[in-house]
Order: structure tokens, then C-alpha cells, then sequence
């Protein structure tokens, strides 16, 4: 197979948890594992390596990159300011289909919610996020938050399951999609800021008992 496909299976591989932080990634084991020649694998392991995702260590190869709760807070916060950026552009460009397409996104999570379903509200969460980014047509804001997405996804989980997260969420994606439909590029900007800063303030509270512990 060609190096998208092996880069694919990878990428999907460490975001889904199944190499966790840390796992050492051994050329000749990846491509028996996942059925692609050694070279389709270096190659997607040095294209993940510049995403931020995989980690060379002297002497001892590639391994999944571990990220601190203190780094993906920073992400969070970068994405913060591109994704407000988007959001504003959204408001801007988008048309009244995807203005449509955003609000069905909301009401997605919000069955999803209602069932308890709250991880795949989650992942609702980020399929509304990337169709911002694209309805956005900035393509700067668009890749680069694609890399941050998938640096901290792993942290995304934790904090859905927070108590109370979810209804607040949900209430700040609402938010989000009206400002985009009205056309409203400040309150988009504003909306979407304000709804990443309290992603990073709720993680905080998450790992909070985990620190301590330590």
C-alpha cells in the first residue's frame, strides 16, 4: 500500500489510543501488524514526527509522543485564538446549508446527551469543530488546528465525562452555530474563544485529583 494509507492507519492508531503514550514504534513490527512494506511506515512515521505526534529518541527509535496536561492546556489555548479566528470567518462565508448542517450537528449532541451517550456527543463535538474550520475556507487556522486536534484528542474524552461538562457544552455549541447563522463574525469569535477557554478550565479541574495523587 502507499504511505497515505500506512500514515492513515497510524495517525487513526495513536489518536484512538490503540499505541498509547509512549509505545515504542518498531518499523518491521508496524508493517506486519498493519500490512504495509517498512518503507510506507518510516515514511508515515516521519510525517507524524513533524505533526508533533511521534517522538525520535537517540538510540532508541520512535515512540508515541506523551503530552502533560500543562501542554495540551496549552493547545487548547492556541486553538482558542485560531478557532475564534474561523469562527469568525464561518459567520462570514458560510452558506445557509451549512449554516443548517451546523445547527443538525448541535442537535445531534443534544440526543446524543439526552441518551447518555456522552462519548459520541464527543465525537459529534469534533466533526462540528472541523466543519467550522472548513466552512471557515482559512486554510492556515484550518491545518494547523487539524495537528493540535489530534495532539490532545485523548484529553477530550475526560473532560465529556465530567460532571455537568456536557450540558454546558452543549449550551456553549448552540451558542456557537447561532452566531454562525446569524452572520455575526464578533460574537462568533467571541463564542468560540469562550468555549475553548472553559474546554482548558475544565481539564484543569479534571486532572486536578490526579495531580494531587501524585
Amino acid at each position: 500500500m502507499s504511505e497515505p494509507d500506512a500514515y492513515t492507519a497510524l495517525h487513526a492508531a495513536i489518536v484512538a489510543g490503540t499505541l498509547s503514550p509512549g509505545e515504542r514504534l518498531v518499523e518491521e513490527e508496524l508493517a506486519d501488524r498493519l500490512g504495509h512494506s517498512r518503507g510506507a511506515v518510516r515514511a508515515a512515521l516521519m510525517r507524524l514526527g513533524h505533526e508533533g505526534l511521534v517522538v525520535r529518541e537517540r538510540n532508541r527509535g520512535a515512540r508515541v509522543r506523551r503530552f502533560t496536561v500543562e501542554q495540551a492546556i496549552e493547545i487548547l489555548e492556541a486553538r482558542a485564538a485560531l478557532e475564534s479566528l474561523a469562527a469568525g470567518y464561518a459567520a462570514l462565508r458560510r452558506t445557509d446549508a451549512e449554516a443548517r448542517e451546523l445547527q443538525s450537528l448541535v442537535d445531534d449532541m443534544e440526543r446524543l446527551r439526552r441518551s447518555g451517550e456522552l462519548l459520541a456527543m464527543s465525537e459529534r463535538n469534533a466533526v462540528m469543530h472541523r466543519r467550522i474550520l472548513e466552512i471557515s475556507h482559512h486554510e492556515i487556522a484550518r491545518d494547523i488546528c487539524a495537528r493540535l486536534h489530534s495532539q490532545v484528542v485523548r484529553f477530550q474524552f475526560r473532560t465529556a465525562l465530567a460532571p455537568g461538562r456536557s450540558t454546558r457544552s452543549l449550551a456553549e455549541h448552540r451558542a456557537i452555530a447561532r452566531a454562525i447563522a446569524a452572520g455575526d463574525r464578533r460574537r462568533a469569535e467571541r463564542v468560540m474563544r469562550e468555549h475553548l477557554t472553559k474546554v482548558a478550565s475544565a481539564l484543569t479541574a479534571v486532572a486536578a485529583p490526579e495531580r494531587i495523587a501524585l
